[in-house]
């Protein structure tokens, strides 16, 4: 089975480094919104890193920090809500929609997906990283979860271009991305 030499903490090692390159993937954008964002650590990690606009939506809110800025003064936004109804965030208004260790907790993730996609700005892009089947993950907390291929499809079905899901870390996570097609006149 895939992952059993690794470290049952194997998850809680590599999340620095999944936010670093998630920084860097996502460095030009100005807005972000990070669905199923937990505690928001991301969203401090990318407040903090570049500067960014971010918000965190998730449906418990139950451990969102209390303040709501990084040490450095940065202003971040953490919304108790579920994602696949987001009115706050005005269609084609967000630079970039990321996903971190979420999509397999979502239901209804079809309706997410096209709602990260009204909010994206056409160009803008998705980036989804999560626990494929048959991984550590699944052996730790026996969820169901997704393989690459199954999520470039639903990511195709929801409108997105140029889609793309590779394992990396040792084949323990998924890192999918896509863009809302530059051509998109915001008719959705």
């Amino acid at each position: 089975m895939a992952g059993e030499n690794l470290p049952e903490n194997f998850y809680e090692k590599i999340k620095p480094r999944l936010h670093k390159r998630i920084s860097r993937e996502l460095r030009l954008a100005g807005h972000v919104l990070d669905l199923g964002c937990g505690a928001c650590e991301l969203v401090q990690y990318l407040a903090r890193t570049y500067h960014q606009r971010v918000t965190g939506v998730d449906i418990s809110g139950g451990s969102f920090p209390r303040r709501r800025h990084t040490s450095d003064g940065r202003r971040f936004g953490c919304i108790r809500k579920n994602a696949k109804r987001l009115g706050f965030a005005r269609t084609g208004t967000h630079d970039a929609v990321v996903m971190m260790w979420a999509l397999h907790e979502m239901e209804h993730p079809d309706a997410i997906l096209d709602e990260a996609y009204r909010a994206l700005r056409p160009g803008g892009e998705i980036l989804i990283v999560d626990f494929p089947r048959g991984s550590l993950a699944q052996t730790l907390w026996n969820e169901d979860y997704y393989r690459p291929d199954q999520i470039n499809q639903m990511l195709i079905t929801a409108g997105f271009a140029e889609v793309r899901a590779k394992l990396i870390e040792r084949k323990q996570i998924i890192w999918a991305k896509g863009f809302r097609p530059a051509a998109d006149n915001g008719n959705t």
